[in-house]
């Protein structure tokens, strides 16, 4: 008779308590870091910023998120905009718009300009410090209601709004062109006016800035309407169809947002950060367009300022510096050229295409101390000439 042998008794197995313990302490990270991200990520869940390359990959993608009010209000207004049909003038007008603190140094300049084209302009002025002492019959009574207005803040825009708000009271005027009291004519009248209305597009500055001078202004108190990826910096001045500037003054859910959380003192210590230094004027209608309407404007403006010193202000041009020569090479370009503010100092060249040809860029240039009036007389009629 076979003996079986008495049935053995495993122990048992120990629990591996540490892994459970371990994983139990990365999903509370994870959970944690979803939920209150740190400050420097908290952009990725609604933005596409570079900074969010080691973090983004494992977050769980978000479904589109529900419109507010205002949002669908905008957007039904501005699409109404933007796909009604425009009413056509026999008198076709372009709206020379003057932005300045006081008088205007060049009226006897623009006056030559504007002589014999009576008719097919209109003037409007904006001073903000004082009543201006015109030089030329042709600015006498053109002057229009004027608040005060600091560089860098939102009055900018303010007194943008109000010129174009004036301006559109007069529905034969098409184009809509904002100048300032450094501003000189580069061509004939007749070929800024054939330039502007042989276009349906807007000439406005637009391109992304990576660095501190352009997204590093960006602040997260613009979320959820506009998030980093579609924050935009551009020259202020600008050349505008009559549907944009309509649509500039519809505007109300994007201009709150920078008046709000754009904001710029002179006495901090210029690092941007958080909005903090944030240029409205720099900023707002190039974020804008490129949200609502990025195909219909150019990315250039048709104002030349000269850059290359890389200071907050551009380049001024001394009596010493009229020529000829200067005038012609800036009519002559034909690429914009846009720098981005971090360390890599992008350079961005691209050809400036009018109806898809490749033309001279620019109509007007800034910034002419008020001596060059007398050199400017006398070189103008040569320097305008095709």
């Amino acid at each position: 008779m076979t003996v079986m042998p008495p049935a053995r008794h495993r122990p048992a197995a120990k629990r591996p308590m540490w892994i459970i313990v371990l994983l139990c302490l990365v999903c509370v990270v994870l959970i944690g870091a979803y939920v209150y991200p740190p400050r420097h990520y908290s952009q990725c869940y609604l933005s596409a910023s570079s900074v969010c390359t080691p973090f983004k990959d494992w977050l769980p993608s978000i479904g589109r998120r529900e419109k507010t009010d205002d949002e669908i209000i905008s957007a039904a207004v501005i699409r109404d905009i933007l796909g009604m049909p425009m009413s056509t003038s026999k008198n076709p007008k372009i709206a020379f718009m003057f932005l300045t603190p006081g008088s205007l140094p060049f009226e006897k300049l623009w006056e030559k300009f504007l002589q014999g084209h009576e008719g097919r302009y209109s003037i409007y002025v904006h001073a903000s410090r004082q009543k201006p002492v015109h030089t030329s019959s042709l600015f006498v009574g053109r002057d229009i209601h004027s608040d005060a207005v600091v560089w860098g803040k939102i009055s900018m825009i303010d007194a943008e709004k109000r010129l174009l708000a004036n301006a559109l009271e007069d529905t034969d005027n098409q184009f809509f062109v904002l100048l300032s009291d450094s501003c000189v004519p580069l061509h004939s009248f007749d070929y800024v006016f054939n330039y502007l209305m042989g276009t349906n597009i807007s000439f406005i500055d637009c391109f992304q800035d990576p660095g501190p001078h352009g997204n590093g202004r960006y602040s997260l108190e613009m979320l959820p309407e506009i998030e980093e990826r579609d924050f935009r910096k551009g020259a202020q001045w600008f050349a505008i169809t009559r549907r944009h500037a309509l649509l500039i003054l519809a505007d109300n859910l994007y201009y709150k947002k920078f008046k709000l959380y754009c904001k710029f003192s002179m006495s901090c210590d210029l690092q941007p950060a958080d909005g903090r230094n944030c240029i409205a004027d720099e900023h707002y209608l190039p974020t804008l367009f490129n949200m609502v309407d990025p195909g219909g404007i150019a990315n250039w403006s048709v104002t030349h300022v000269d850059w290359s010193e890389g200071k907050w202000h551009p380049r001024s041009y001394a009596v010493a510096d009229v020529s000829y020569d200067l005038l012609k090479n800036i009519t002559a370009v034909d690429e914009t050229i846009h720098v981005t503010s971090d360390d890599k100092k992008l350079v961005t060249q691209k050809p400036c295409l009018w109806n898809g040809s490749k033309s001279p860029c620019y109509l007007f240039a800034r910034k002419f101390y008020p001596e060059t009036l007398d050199s400017l007389l006398k070189i103008f009629t040569s320097y305008t000439s095709v």
